[in-house]
Parts: C-alpha cells; sequence; structure tokens
C-alpha cells in the first residue's frame, strides 16, 4: 500500500466529514475514490494533504506517518494533487505556471529559481506531452476550463510527485478533453506514478481504475476492482440510489 488512513476523523461544528475513515490505496495502480456528493471525499484529500488537518486519526505515506506535516512537506514526500475548482495564476503564462511549480517555496521564488535551461526544457515538455504547448506564452485566464485542468496537473508533474490524487478531473470538459484525461492518466500509471482519483463521471472511473473504494456518510463501504464495485449491493444503495 502507498498510502493509507486509519480512523481519520474531521468534524466541522456539528457535521461530520469524516467518521472513522480506514483506507488504503494500492501503489503503482490507478484508484478511484467514489461516492455520493457531502459523502467526505475532498475533505479526506484535505485532510492526506495537509490542507486541514483532522481531529484524530492518522495518515501514512510509504510507511512514513505525515498526518499532521503541512502540505509543502507532503508534497516534498511526493504526493502531488490537483483541485476539484483549478488552482492556477490566472495573469501568468502558462509556461511560468508550470515554471512555478518547481520551488515549493512560493511561486516568485520559484520563478526566480527555476529559469534553467534543464527546467524551461522540462516545463515545455510536460506542456507538450499534455498537449497545450501551443499556449506557452497565453495567461492561463485566456484558456478554457479544461486546458486550465491539464495546466494544473502540468504543474504536479514538473514536481515529479510518486503519488498523484486528482479532485473531479472530468468536471466541466468536453468528451474528447476528457478522453485525453483517461488515456494520459493510464500513459503516466504505467510509467509508475500511483493515482488516486475523485471523480462522479462512472464511466471514466470504471474504465481507467484498478481499484475503487466507495464512502457514503465520511467513512468507506465497500472496496475493490470495478467488477465487484459495478455489483455491490451497499454501493447500488448508498451511491446509484437503486
Amino acid at each position: 500500500m502507498t498510502l493509507e488512513t486509519v480512523e481519520l476523523r474531521k468534524a466541522f461544528g456539528g457535521v461530520v466529514a469524516l467518521d472513522g475513515a480506514s483506507v488504503a490505496f494500492q501503489a503503482g495502480k490507478v484508484n478511484a475514490l467514489i461516492g455520493p456528493n457531502g459523502s467526505g471525499k475532498t475533505t479526506f484529500f484535505n485532510c492526506v494533504t495537509g490542507m486541514i488537518r483532522p481531529d484524530s486519526g492518522r495518515t501514512t505515506y510509504q510507511g512514513q506517518e505525515i498526518t499532521r506535516k503541512p502540505p509543502h512537506a507532503i508534497a516534498r514526500a511526493g504526493v502531488g494533487r490537483t483541485f476539484q475548482l483549478c488552482r492556477v495564476f490566472p495573469r501568468m503564462t502558462a509556461l511560468d505556471n508550470v515554471l512555478a511549480a518547481v520551488r515549493p517555496g512560493g511561486f516568485p521564488k520559484g520563478l526566480r529559481g527555476a529559469r534553467s535551461r534543464s527546467d524551461l526544457d522540462r516545463a515545455r515538455g510536460w506542456l507538450t506531452r499534455l498537449g497545450i504547448e501551443h499556449l506557452a506564452d497565453a495567461e492561463a485566464r485566456a484558456m478554457s476550463w479544461g486546458q486550465q485542468k491539464l495546466l494544473e496537473l502540468a504543474g504536479v508533474l514538473m514536481a515529479e510527485p510518486e503519488t498523484i490524487l486528482l479532485d473531479e478531473p472530468a468536471g466541466g470538459v468536453n468528451p474528447a478533453l476528457l478522453d485525453r484525461i483517461g488515456a494520459l492518466v493510464r500513459e503516466l500509471n504505467a510509467e509508475g506514478r500511483t493515482f488516486v482519483i475523485v471523480e462522479h463521471n462512472m464511466d471514466l472511473v470504471m474504465s481507467i481504475s484498478d481499484h475503487v473504494v466507495v464512502f457514503d456518510r465520511g467513512r468507506p463501504i465497500a472496496a475493490g476492482p470495478p467488477s465487484v464495485i459495478r455489483t455491490d449491493e451497499r454501493v447500488l444503495g448508498a451511491y446509484l440510489g437503486v
């Protein structure tokens, strides 16, 4: 297992978002985390990546506890993450957005320290790999929503994480781009990267995932390969509403 939580709990006032969530994701695989709205998926991501602190429980990554480490330390440990709402610098070019990921100490420092030829070549290489090299000199705000999602992923990849958490990569993108994202995940996974994907598009989840974890009311209710999850009665009841 690469990323594992034990009894992770988080409440916001009287609302329990995570209720003792114990989850293990498989190393070297495409893992999916699904569940109805409000089931705790994004809160889980936020706790795992240090964006918020859980009230109790612990998280380990490759056997090392990361429960209360800050986000930059977790990123340095090898965990990259995208967000449901893209986090890009809208008035910076696509190339500068990717270069900003080279130095976790902040984007101004990152840009000053990331202008080496090797970093420029790597940044352009990721833009090319994701199919947006023609937008290298365009400001991020001029890009479509789907292109911004690819740009955010390029920035994550620039930091060379071993494990990548994607929060709703299919949200708001057109079918052609959706196919491209699915193919990219599979290509990058074949190169050795582990993925954990929060997603509502079941066609995408079932087509690219090796292992699926299902959340309901802040905790996992089922886990297994897509073929098993499709017919699990708990999933059909909680998530598919039948």
